[in-house]
């Protein structure tokens, strides 16, 4: 997928090093996030990840399809809201229809369909914000890179972006982010890195001591499969009757796995415990 190894990097020819002797392996299907204290370098670290910045020293290996959300969004493009989506999603090989319909559908699930047609620089950092999320999403990226993008939104397109990274992570993308939040997405990260005094150290503790919200799936047919979104836990009931319980982040792409089987499964109720 994507791998740095024994990676570097500095500013300028003899500046001190941001980051040294990074080793980072990046899994397909893997939630990651990265910590750390203002100005370590986690910055620096996605860039490298999302391949916008190049290694000083060492290798970045890997080349997945790639999307990344920086903490500040540029603006002051010469695009509509629906035409800077529709212009990624061709520059990353969709058909043009293909990619005017995702720009809408992001749109419309960050709540922004209503400025499709307003000009980038005119729009409020919201709203911004909320395009920056949609453009990373347009053309499902094998690795999705987020630094902060939670920044600035509503209450209502933060829980969407949740449900966004859910959806890429059950599809088998990597999505490393930063975030201010520590329970964001507490309960669905499968692996913790913090930047300290320019290396990169993997966290073995608990992602977060408090279990997030769940969501409980009752369903009727037979022992459901292995390797569902959010990997469920299974109690079977009587009658072929099974309950899942999900965290909250990975249930929209439970009930989409289990409508899409076939033969679909039969979902008789949805509740939290």
């Amino acid at each position: 997928m994507r791998t740095l190894s024994s990676v570097g990097r500095r500013y300028g020819i003899g500046g001190p090093w941001v980051l040294r002797g990074v080793d980072l392996e990046l899994a397909a299907g893997t939630l990651v996030r990265v910590e750390g204290t203002n100005g370590t370098g986690k910055s620096t670290l996605l860039r490298l990840l999302a391949g916008i910045d190049a290694p000083t020293e060492g290798r970045a290996l890997g080349r997945p399809r790639t999307a990344y959300v920086p903490e500040r969004f540029p603006a002051a493009l010469p695009f509509t809201a629906a035409g800077y989506l529709t212009h990624l999603g061709r520059i990353h090989g969709l058909s043009r229809r293909t990619a005017a319909t995702r720009a809408g559908e992001w749109l419309e699930r960050f709540g922004a369909d209503a400025h499709a047609r307003t000009p980038l620089a005119e729009l409020s950092k919201g709203t911004s914000q909320k395009v920056a999320a949609a453009q990373a999403l347009v053309a499902a990226p094998e690795l999705l890179v987020l630094d902060e993008a939670w920044t600035g939104l509503d209450t209502a397109a933060r829980a969407e972006l949740d449900r966004a990274v859910a959806e890429r992570v059950a599809d088998g993308a990597a999505v490393v982010f930063v975030d201010h939040d520590p329970r964001r997405l507490a309960d669905a990260v499968d692996t913790r890195y913090a930047v300290e005094r320019g290396g990169l150290v993997r966290r073995t503790e608990a992602a977060h001591s408090a279990v997030g919200p769940l969501v409980r799936v009752d369903v009727v047919g037979p022992v459901p499969p292995e390797g569902l979104p959010g990997a469920p836990a299974l109690t079977p009931g009587p009658d072929g009757t099974h309950t899942l319980t999900v965290p909250a982040a990975h249930s929209d792409a439970l009930l989409r796995a289990l409508l899409t089987a076939r033969p679909p499964w039969h979902i008789q109720g949805v509740s939290r415990p």
